[in-house]
């Protein structure tokens, strides 16, 4: 079919890091408001939601990820201005003191890094995202979420 063209659905990975006490570490970006967890966009040149996550991690923090488990899938529903997409949350386990102590920031997107208590991780990040780590967190296993819901029918 000449001219076709494949849809395309935005994507981002994103990680949940805590540290030894149970904090969870939160970003405050500088190209947006509020706080968010360590991730990004998952680049269109065939990189997976793992990797992205990966990539990002490193780029945010200058954390090297090695282990993760799929914690969410969350698909957001296209709104004006924002297009919506797919969102990864992998689960990263533990940082350990050595590492948490030498968090390198990227400058030019991050401004801030904080361990905080869960609750008030959840409260500090961007509704989906907060709604996204709080399900992901009181789940056994991975998660489907729309718009950091449950979804009817869907269980986990």
């Amino acid at each position: 079919m000449d001219g076709y063209e494949l849809p395309r659905v935005p994507a981002s990975a994103g990680a949940l890091l805590r540290d030894d006490a149970g904090r969870i570490l939160i970003l405050k970006p500088t190209y947006k408001s509020g706080w968010t967890v360590p991730g990004g966009q998952i680049e269109e040149d065939g990189e997976s939601p793992w990797e992205g996550c990966r990539r990002e991690v490193a780029e945010e923090t200058g954390l090297e990820v090695a282990v993760g488990r799929l914690a969410c899938v969350d698909f957001l529903h296209p709104k004006p201005g924002r297009p919506g997409g797919i969102r990864f949350l992998f689960d990263c386990g533990v940082v350990d003191a050595g590492h948490r102590d030498g968090l390198v920031l990227q400058e030019d997107e991050i401004s801030e890094a904080r361990w905080a208590a869960t609750d008030d991780a959840v409260a500090l990040l961007s509704g989906p995202v907060g709604r996204r780590v709080a399900r992901a967190l009181a789940a056994a296993g991975t998660v489907y979420l729309e718009d950091g819901r449950p979804v009817p029918g869907v269980s986990t």
